[in-house]
């Protein structure tokens, strides 16, 4: 018996260091690439007045130890506002980067860990395109220079590009653009997916998008070793554009690696009358379903007041990306 614990031991420490001395590897080829693409690697505050302002992630509020007293700050739930306020100076910064710990108040799961590494890349006066193009090069970059490749999952080397409504039309087969109010997007699930399980209470747009979609479609995509998706409805624009050919969708991207979800992209808004209607409704949103609301991002609305660039911005999860390239046992940190 305590031969069989002995080994089991054995095998845990060994798969341990062995994810550690892969995830050490793919964190220096990542650096190895920003820094060859002329990118400056920069270091931004954990500890923030506003950890960010979407509806559905929630932050970690910092207590002081001796007093169990809440403080005013957050750890950041994303280092998006800190580098945008260095994007936006006058430090001659166009192409950065970085790489670190984010949190976020979350259950646990195969890819969500209240904790985890995030990689964040912006380019000044550049538009989402090029940021899809970075993705690809990077992915090549890695596969090409990692060292155990007979670990590699697949070897990608291919990049489809689709749209929102391509993938609505091609595995639920209606448009989605065509239902962009909510009755009529609630009624069309009632009417054609009556397999979607609906809440008793009323749901917002977005809502009745992401049944549809996580039940629906994000189940088909693990047969996709790479897929990106862009051009997001308009409700799900968030700090991106909208498209000047068709106002119903925005200009934002993600991309799925085997039916994982690694990166979200926009194509950033650099309006600020437009930034604080939207900020408005997730700060309501977000009071009336989960009953807090966050500190106004005062810091952020004078950046875009002042005169924020053009630019796009990205994340991307680390240890999702070494979870979908290699194939090793619990790439993910508890």
């Amino acid at each position: 018996m305590l031969d069989k614990e002995s080994k089991l031991c054995e095998r845990i420490l060994s798969i341990m260091a062995k994810r550690l001395a892969y995830q050490f590897e793919l964190i220096q080829l990542i650096r190895d690439f920003f820094i060859q693409n002329n990118f400056v690697d920069v270091l931004t505050p954990p500890m923030v007045a506003n950890p960010g302002m979407e509806t559905h992630i929630h932050p970690f509020q910092i207590t002081q130890a001796k007093t169990q007293e809440l403080t005013s700050m957050y750890l950041h739930t994303s280092p998006e506002f800190q580098m945008k306020e260095l994007l936006a100076s006058d430090e001659g910064l166009n192409n950065i980067f970085t790489l670190g710990y984010c949190f976020r108040d979350e259950p646990k799961s195969e890819i969500h860990r209240p904790q985890f590494l995030m990689l964040e890349w912006y380019r000044k006066n550049e538009r989402y395109e090029k940021i899809m193009d970075d993705v690809e090069k990077l992915l090549l970059f890695i596969q090409s220079r990692f060292t155990a490749k007979h670990l590699l999952k697949t070897n990608i080397h291919s990049f489809p590009r689709v749209s929102v409504q391509d993938l609505f039309l091609e595995f639920l087969h209606f448009d989605i653009l065509e239902f962009m109010d909510t009755k009529s997007l609630k009624q069309k699930i009632q009417k054609d997916f009556k397999d979607v399980p609906l809440p008793h209470e009323e749901c917002s747009w977005d809502d009745y998008y992401f049944l549809l979609f996580l039940n629906k479609i994000e189940t088909e995509l693990k047969n996709y070793p790479y897929l990106l998706i862009k051009e997001f409805p308009a409700p799900l624009a968030a700090l991106s554009t909208i498209s000047t050919n068709d106002s119903r969708v925005s200009e934002r991207f993600e991309v799925y690696l085997s039916g994982v979800e690694l990166c979200n992209c926009f194509n950033e808004l650099t309006n600020p009358h437009e930034q604080k209607n939207r900020f408005e409704l997730q700060t309501k949103d977000k009071k009336e379903i989960y009953d807090y609301e966050l500190p106004w991002p005062k810091e952020f609305m004078s950046v875009l007041e002042e005169g924020y660039p053009a630019s796009s911005g990205i994340a991307l999860g680390v240890e999702r990306l070494l979870y979908s390239l290699i194939n090793i046992e619990n790439a993910f940190f508890k």
